[in-house]
């Protein structure tokens, strides 16, 4: 079956497809042609990835998965959260650049990552999956691997940030990794009722 990624970030996509495996053919906008800009205005992760679900879908009529990440610092309330992806206000770099001014001189530097996933299957038919994965922010940057806020985010239980690790290891304990085998096992055991909507 094909399911399409509504999002434009390569390194999303190319996660989705190392995890998935052969399970499914996933596709990306770019491999169809599409183009959308999504705004983001949601106030919660499952908002947020329910719009760009259903979005996407209704351009091309092929079952959709939307997907929403946010980092949740204890010592900030909770931010960035859902405002992850735009929080330093110039891409990846400046977000982690404002993420560690804020937490200087901080001793709690507890967070985590939540990954909310949306399978579209059909315009009343949207199933949710969420995925997290616990861990500490870094005093600086350690890593060149992965994307976003990964070089200063160590997982609870090892001495790696997420950008030190080769991607089998990230992909093996990643949030977007336990959000993305609900939907393949849901997938797998509702294949007969929606056969006909995800071909």
């Amino acid at each position: 079956m094909r399911l399409l990624v509504a999002t434009k970030n390569r390194g999303k996509v190319r996660e989705i497809r190392k995890i998935s495996k052969d399970s499914i053919e996933v596709l990306s906008p770019l491999d169809i042609g599409l183009n959308l800009d999504i705004l983001e205005n949601g106030k919660t992760l499952r908002q947020n990835s329910l719009k760009k679900a259903l979005e996407y879908f209704r351009k091309v009529n092929i079952c959709t998965i939307g997907e929403d990440t946010g980092l949740f610092v204890e010592a900030l309330g909770g931010r960035p959260g859902v405002y992850s992806a735009r929080y330093g206000g110039g891409g990846d770099e400046s977000n982690r650049k404002k993420l560690l001014s804020e937490l200087e001189g901080k001793n709690n530097r507890k967070a985590y990552f939540e990954t909310v996933i949306t399978l579209v299957i059909n315009e009343n038919w949207h199933e949710f999956f969420e995925g997290k994965v616990s861990g500490v922010i870094t005093e600086k940057e350690v890593g060149n691997k992965g994307f976003g806020y990964d070089p200063i985010f160590l997982p609870e239980g090892n001495n790696k940030t997420f950008a030190e690790m080769n991607e089998e290891v990230k992909n093996s304990i990643s949030h977007r990794k336990i959000a993305l085998m609900k939907v393949l096992d849901f997938i797998e055991e509702e294949k007969e009722k929606i056969s006909s909507f995800c071909e």
